[in-house]
């Protein structure tokens, strides 16, 4: 006891069990913390080429570790979902600069094995949202519950049935209408440009799921009334009653007015 006693005393005794407390939690951290699925299931050639074909058409912008530069933000810890998104969609490589990043009108650059690779190499530099499974994508959920989620989260920028707004400064909220699932479960996992990131701790996968089967439902749903005039809202029904109701009306007291002369 009195050995111990002594070493206990000694001024390097503090800094030893710092230390070794210090290798006992790294150790536990690197054996418990969640593993990125996305970069489990990779191989080291899908990262490599995924890498050339970084350096080949990002780089100029993210820089060439991906940890940004003065035309694109740092790339570290984003994961695979935001590259699936962005690229999936057209949106990436940027086509211009401008107040935001439209979706591609043209096909999409990258093939899906191209988009898979360059995904498996920005997931392999941080932890990230991966890439969503296809059974949260695919539709299948609550929709009574998935319209309740929507219109307290994202029908204020969306519209109330998906179809885009207007936002602040010439940016938008685009349509939801020819998205597919799995864009829809990226975005809203990563939050793409102005839209808010709704993580498992906000929005559970099951919710995601719901608003996505929401909208799928919504898109193929007959309309029963007519015409939707593209599910504006009020905007384009006043401008179909001033200028075809009001113009019909002007041309209907006209033709009286001659008449009774």
């Amino acid at each position: 006891m009195s050995f111990l006693a002594a070493r206990r005393r000694h001024p390097a005794a503090l800094v030893l069990v710092l230390l070794f407390g210090l290798i006992v939690t790294g150790g536990l951290y690197a054996a418990l913390a969640p593993k990125n699925a996305d970069a489990a299931t990779t191989s080291s050639s899908d990262i490599k080429a995924g890498k050339e074909l970084f350096l080949s058409n990002c780089a100029t912008c993210h820089g060439v570790n991906a940890t940004g530069g003065d035309g694109g933000p740092d790339l570290v810890g984003v994961g695979a979902a935001a590259v699936d998104f962005q690229v999936g969609t057209g949106r990436m490589p940027l086509a211009a600069p401008g107040i935001q990043a439209e979706r591609g009108t043209d096909e999409v650059k990258f093939s899906q094995k191209q988009i898979s690779q360059l995904a498996a190499y920005v997931a392999s530099l941080g932890p990230g949202p991966a890439i969503p499974d296809k059974k949260w994508t695919s539709g299948g959920g609550d929709i009574a519950k998935g319209g309740e989620l929507f219109r307290v989260n994202c029908a204020m920028c969306h519209n109330f049935a998906g179809s885009g707004g207007a936002l602040t400064r010439g940016k938008f909220a685009p349509s939801l209408m020819d998205v597919s699932g799995k864009h829809m479960f990226e975005a809203m996992e990563t939050g793409p440009q102005s839209m808010p990131v709704f993580n498992n701790s906000n929005m559970t996968p099951q919710d995601k799921k719901d608003i996505i089967s929401f909208l799928q439902h919504t898109k193929e749903e007959p309309n029963h009334g007519g015409a939707n005039l593209g599910n504006l809202g009020p905007v384009p029904e006043g401008l179909f009653a001033w200028t075809i109701g009001i113009g019909l009306l002007i041309g209907a007291a006209v033709w009286l007015g001659r008449k009774a002369a």
